[in-house]
């Protein structure tokens, strides 16, 4: 890239992160045609500040597709760090705090207005929790988007892990595999531009206990990057309803939560394709961001990722091979305790000494000189009771207790991605992510479709057809002051 052009598009993110769009949607949340509900109990309740539906902490017993109900009240209280074990005992929900009708108009300039509730049948979607099936009209019809794009010819891997797999792992590099070596590429979205800056991220949900997360992120005006699965977003659609309303991101996250490494291109197909749909059906929009579980991906599952216009985006890695992972999603399976996951949180922002990415084949280190100024995504859950009492208890408090000052920021709007951008049916960006007008869908705004390529030697995306705005965040999210 030449330094004219680079110094250009740097003023035009500079100038997109400077737009208060951030102010003006937190302001407007909650007021896109909600209908406030309170519980009758005698719990007690708690007004999270003007403007803002008072929200009940009344238990709920309502079931969700035969998932375990739990039984005992959430939200009162946060156990002590010790007590946040995979032994505690199982809370109850936080009921809705608001509800939205058909016709609803969302936060999202553009956007189409909310659809019909969504009501799940089963007969129409996978098996949940299962790798989705590639015999569906469905899946032909989504394999027709990869046409014209050079998927690269890589094997799957045996089930997304090195250590099962010693060869793959050999070509971590060529593949570009984040899971063997921490390999990313210029498209991929790791980290937050700007210094200080927290890219806030919760995966796996909606879950049962989403709701106490989105009270506590109202109460602190706060928007986060929820990465939802199809699987569980047909169990609870209306909690990914309000994560939407209230301002919040959404990005794929796949059907079933499988390694997509593991998986045939008609598989990934589906995965991504089903969660896709799910997401769509219930809140009316298609996103332009994906997250592959476990961070696992290579230039193959890449390719088909853009080819189906979805950025992926992946947590950052420090220079020593540890991730901004804090770990809690091991806690309710009992590999570490509410204290081990705080205390690997705490090493994210007191013991990280540089921050290392790859971009293509070339690593770029950050050394911290006198302070560690961040500029990180951090992976969080939202799945289970324990990580959002992790989350709303210790590390988001933490963090916005933390010397130096940190800003904590959705992914997309602290990487200057304009909120109509992140979904295809508001995008005005005729470069981003990647429009494929081959999908077969009215929705896709035509435009380069069936341009892309990717190298099958090393991988590295062609900066001929690169969204520039991409090539320039990724840049800057890699290195700040790489010049290419």
């Amino acid at each position: 890239m030449q330094l004219q052009a680079f110094v250009a598009l740097l003023s035009l993110l500079g100038a997109a992160n400077a737009n208060p769009e951030r102010h003006a949607r937190l302001a407007k949340r909650q007021n896109a045609g909600a209908v406030v509900t309170v519980g009758s109990s005698s719990a007690s309740s708690t007004s999270l500040s003007s403007g803002t539906p008072t929200t009940s902490f009344t238990s709920s017993t309502a079931t969700a597709l035969g998932s375990p109900v739990p039984t005992t009240p959430v939200g009162t209280t946060i156990p002590p760090l010790v007590n946040i074990t995979s032994g505690m005992a199982t809370p109850s929900t936080v009921p809705l705090s608001a509800t939205y009708s058909a016709g609803a108009t969302p936060l999202i300039s553009g956007a189409p207005v909310l659809p019909t509730p969504f009501v799940f049948q089963a007969a129409d979607w996978p098996t949940q929790d299962q790798i989705a099936p590639t015999d569906s009209d469905e899946v032909s019809e989504w394999m027709e988007e990869l046409n014209g794009f050079n998927i690269p010819d890589i094997t799957p891997t045996v089930d997304g892990t090195c250590v099962n797999d010693p060869a793959a792992a050999a070509e971590a590099a060529s593949r570009g595999w984040w899971t063997c070596g921490g390999y990313t590429r210029v498209t991929d979205i790791t980290a937050c531009p700007n210094k200080l800056t927290w890219g806030v991220s919760f995966d796996d949900g909606p879950g049962f206990y989403s709701m106490e997360l989105l009270d506590y992120l109202a109460s602190k005006n706060m928007t986060s990057t929820f990465f939802v699965i199809g699987s569980r977003i047909v169990e609870r659609p209306q909690v990914l309803v309000e994560e939407y309303m209230s301002g919040h991101e959404i990005a794929v996250h796949t059907w079933s939560h499988r390694p997509l490494t593991m998986l045939t291109t008609a598989q990934v197909v589906a995965e991504l394709g089903w969660a896709r749909k799910a997401i769509k059906d219930v809140i009316g929009v298609t996103p332009t961001l994906m997250r592959p579980p476990y961070g696992d991906i290579d230039d193959r599952v890449r390719a088909i990722s853009l080819a189906m216009g979805m950025v992926p985006v992946i947590w950052t890695s420090t220079g020593t091979g540890a991730t901004f992972d804090t770990n809690d999603w091991k806690v309710p399976g009992g590999v570490v305790t509410g204290p081990q996951s705080f205390a690997t949180f705490e090493a994210i922002l007191t013991n990280a000494t540089y921050a290392e990415h790859w971009v293509g084949a070339v690593r770029v280190t950050l050394v911290r000189l006198h302070s560690f100024s961040p500029r990180f995504v951090v992976l969080e859950h939202d799945l289970y009771a324990q990580t959002v009492d992790l989350a709303i208890g210790y590390t988001l408090p933490a963090a916005m207790n933390f010397t130096p000052t940190l800003t904590l920021d959705s992914i997309g709007h602290c990487n200057g991605i304009p909120s109509t951008n992140l979904y295809r049916e508001s995008n005005q960006n005729a470069s981003f992510p990647y429009p494929n007008s081959t999908s077969g869908d009215t929705s896709v705004p035509s435009g380069s479709g069936g341009k892309g390529s990717t190298s099958a030697t090393s991988g590295t995306l062609s900066n001929a057809i690169m969204p520039i705005s991409m090539v320039v965040a990724s840049l800057l999210a890699a290195g700040g002051s790489l010049l290419m």
